[in-house]
């Protein structure tokens, strides 16, 4: 094992940009498929990774909910989580907070219940077992309509106490955050606070309407932030922070290799950069996987990836006092 290697894992991190359905491994989702009596395209393992070779975010999204398609009963999304936070636990990570995507599974008949509370229950048990805080962040499609939004807010009235924002995934391109101005509204006026994915394969203008109409606390994922100059001297500014996920826009050709990526020089121009791991069973790593492969692409130094761990918490939604408890962990770790 590298000094690196050694070093990054015995790191400690938050993760902010994952997908709980996007952690759902080939081997479970054919123990759910045979369980619960799902048909997938797929006949066995080796046939789901070879699948994974996408062209594009599209060709990964057909893949992603061709699988989720497995996931009925709150067994199944308990137990999706507590894989994923095993792993958080096996890559010394304290805090995660983890996106769903509801209208995925209330596009198919399963109730607004059954996923949140088998999620809740499983992070509401990782504190307890693995000492992992966590926060979670319900997700609208963006490739549906606004109003579609609306309705799944509606459906989450009745569990606020679970969900600290909204954010907006899924495909990018032709769906931009103004789109979504007065769902997120409602929800910021509900006590909720706001994300969303931008600038991935979405322009810069992007990333100005996420800031500027939906009012978000962050950007998620925002790599092309990079090709306007007054984006960044305004993310650099108000220290909105970006949660990049390398190998995802490796695999996802936003960047063709990780050699290319431009992770270091928006840290080092001073951007609030984390490393995530965005959909790490489609993707090819969890965090520590995450932070290993770009700190050998870039050559990073210990110094930079500790200024990423520390991102990585103050980024986040948790109080002031847990930030420096948890950057107050990095430094002790280093010494």
């Amino acid at each position: 094992m590298s000094a690196i290697t050694e070093f990054i894992k015995q790191l400690p991190k938050a993760e902010l940009h994952i997908h709980i359905e996007g952690s759902l491994e080939p081997e479970l989702m054919f123990q759910l498929s045979k369980k619960n009596k799902i048909d997938i395209p797929f006949k066995s393992v080796d046939d789901v990774q070879a699948a994974y070779q996408f062209h594009n975010l599209q060709d990964f999204l057909n893949i992603y909910y061709a699988g989720a398609s497995v996931l009925i009963t709150e067994q199944d999304f308990y137990d999706l989580t507590w894989h994923y936070l095993k792993k958080c636990h096996e890559d010394n990570v304290l805090h995660t907070e983890i996106f769903y995507d509801p209208q995925t599974h209330t596009h198919r008949g399963i109730h607004f219940d059954v996923a949140i509370n088998g999620i809740h229950h499983a992070l509401s048990d990782a504190k307890k077992i693995l000492g992992i805080s966590s926060n979670l962040i319900m997700c609208f499609l963006r490739h549906l309509d606004e109003a579609d939004a609306f309705k799944t807010l509606q459906q989450a009235e009745g569990h606020l106490d679970k969900i600290i924002a909204v954010g907006l995934d899924s495909s990018e391109i032709g769906h931009p955050p103004a789109k979504f101005a007065a769902v997120f509204k409602k929800a910021r006026d509900m006590g909720l606070l706001t994300v969303a994915h931008a600038g991935e394969e979405g322009s810069p203008a992007y990333i100005w309407q996420a800031l500027d109409i939906l009012k978000v606390s962050r950007i998620d994922h925002g790599v092309r932030a990079i090709e306007d100059e007054a984006l960044m001297t305004r993310l650099i500014n108000e220290q909105i922070p970006l949660t990049i996920c390398p190998l995802s826009n490796v695999k996802l050709h936003v960047f063709d290799a990780l050699a290319e990526h431009n992770y270091q020089k928006m840290l080092n121009r001073g951007i609030i950069t984390t490393i995530n791991s965005d959909d790490p069973a489609y993707f090819g790593g969890y965090l520590n996987q995450n932070y290993i492969d770009i700190a050998t692409a870039l050559n990073l130094t210990k110094k930079e990836l500790v200024i990423s761990a520390k991102n990585s918490f103050n980024a986040s939604f948790i109080s002031p006092q847990q930030k420096k408890h948890y950057c107050d962990r990095v430094d002790s770790s280093i010494i």
